[in-house]
């Protein structure tokens, strides 16, 4: 009889673990608390429109490239349309009132950064080539095994992102446009490591594309072949325990009291949350305590654009728009400063679109800016956090208007999120964007492990391996693999 795996989460973690395990002949169930599946890849719809919540771009989805292999991997490839961005301007950084385009490709990448700062070039080169190395040594790259990381120089995952720059470049605007994209990660400085940074610009210089119709397609099409092969999904079912014995995890219980008996238990949800559902002495209060004092990335608020039909051309690039000289530190503001800076994108709901029907402005907000209204139920804040909200969209709005004249009169309607709605679905910690932060001076005692002292209950998702879509899927491949093993003998 197959062995049966609980997963808690439908995330692109639990589903893409849930569909490993399903095709390596294990009985698969996905629990999700929330009536939509999918987590960060979630999408709501409003007036017609549909607007993406979290994966708003992937990279490095061309034929034969890394994510694309993944894709195939896991059967979902023919079912996700793609749209690829600009190769000569996937990115458009802005800083100091000065705009540069970042482009596809190692080569075009040094000659277009080289010809804005001709002085640079030969350590542009230099910068290329220990990206490439750094991800030729990582897991993210080949799925061996995570003992293959101890390949890549350790200097690179404890050195952090703005000392290796100071290294390699002495021109302090070339060395802030390399770190304009950061919000894609929530990098801070003096703090999140050099080989965070190599992988998201690697992933994204080899290719980048939307999700034609968006990224809930890959939320289905992941739940659409699990349940081909047998296994289920469930959405508004809540795990509120995991039951355990005096050795083992033996199943999980949800709040409407039905008890699913398991094998392996899978929990891809933020790893506060998962402590929350265990009361096992196998979980060490010093395992506890660090967990729960891991740090975490930034908070966000965003504004959801509906354009009036056929006035906003479609934009094939990411706008990142700062109003000082620098990215760094748009975590760190007081009232009068917010926002310092955001990010501008489009959502492509068809192929080749002419017009945008929607866009989203992204900017950094701290949870202890909306900490006030975390105990009132969703949808019933009041008025003052109404008032909040459209005060906070309008200061945005404003400041997108500076960079991109003529939007706001394009404009049908808007819709926005705070930190708290990330709380609300996602169950991350304090509305953190991409959950527990890489950091340099925590070294081994800031990860996040696979395996737990539970013998056969582990943690995946975006908070285990690393962020963003790779990551995760990588990190599915990883814990899947180690019950694939022990199932195994």
């Amino acid at each position: 009889m197959a062995k049966k795996v609980v997963i808690i989460g439908s995330g692109l973690g639990g589903l893409s673990c849930g569909l490993i395990l399903q095709r390596e002949g294990f009985d698969v169930t996905v629990l999700e608390q929330s009536a939509q599946i999918g987590g960060c890849l979630q999408c709501f719809v409003r007036k017609g429109t549909k607007f993406e919540t979290g994966m708003h771009f992937i990279g490095s989805a061309a034929h034969g490239q890394k994510m694309n292999t993944l894709f195939e991997y896991l059967g979902i490839a023919d079912a996700i349309p793609l749209s690829p961005l600009d190769a000569s301007a996937y990115n458009i950084i802005t800083l100091g009132g000065q705009r540069f385009c970042i482009p596809n490709g190692h080569e075009a990448f040094v000659e277009q950064m080289g010809s804005y700062f001709p002085k640079e070039k030969d350590g542009l080169a230099e910068y290329m080539r220990i990206i490439s190395e750094i991800s030729a040594c990582s897991t993210l790259n080949f799925l061996y095994s995570v003992e293959r990381d101890r390949v890549l120089d350790t200097r690179y995952q404890t050195t952090s992102i703005n000392e290796i720059l100071d290294e390699l470049f002495s021109d302090e605007l070339l060395k802030n446009i390399l770190v304009g994209d950061l919000p894609l990660y929530a990098a801070e400085k003096d703090k999140t490591p050099f080989s965070t940074h190599a992988f998201i610009m690697d992933f994204y210089n080899q290719s980048a594309f939307r999700v034609v119709g968006g990224s809930d397609l890959i939320a289905q099409a992941l739940k659409n072949n699990i349940e081909c092969l047998g296994g289920q999904v469930h959405a508004r079912q809540k795990v509120s325990r995991i039951v355990c014995d005096e050795a083992v995890a033996t199943g999980v219980e949800t709040t409407d009291e039905t008890f699913y008996s398991a094998d392996y238990i899978v929990s891809t949800i933020h790893p506060n949350r998962f402590l929350e559902l265990v009361d096992s002495r196998l979980l060490r209060p010093v395992f506890r305590t660090r967990i729960n004092h891991l740090p975490q990335t930034a908070a966000g608020f965003v504004v959801y654009l509906k354009f009036k039909e056929n006035t906003v051309p479609y934009m094939r690039s990411n706008y990142f728009g700062y109003r000082e000289s620098s990215p760094w530190g748009c975590e760190h503001y007081t009232e009068a400063q917010w926002p310092k800076g955001f990010l501008y994108m489009h959502l492509c709901h068809e192929a080749n679109p002419r017009f945008a029907r929607s866009g989203e402005i992204i900017s950094y907000m701290n949870y202890n800016d909306v900490a006030k209204w975390q105990h009132l139920p969703l949808g019933h804040r009041g008025d003052d956090y109404e008032d909040f909200k459209r005060h906070h969209a309008e200061q945005l709005l404003t400041l997108l208007e500076q960079h991109q004249p003529g939007v706001l009169d394009a404009i049908d309607s808007y819709y926005t999120s705070t930190p708290l709605t990330y709380v609300d679905y996602t169950g991350t910690e304090g509305g953190s964007m991409y959950g527990v932060a890489k950091d340099i001076g925590l070294g081994a005692s800031g990860r996040v492990p696979y395996r737990t002292k539970i013998p056969n209950l582990f943690l995946a998702g975006q908070n285990v391996n690393s962020h963003g879509i790779m990551g995760v899927l990588v990190g599915s491949i990883v814990a899947c693999s180690e019950i694939i093993r022990i199932n195994h003998g």
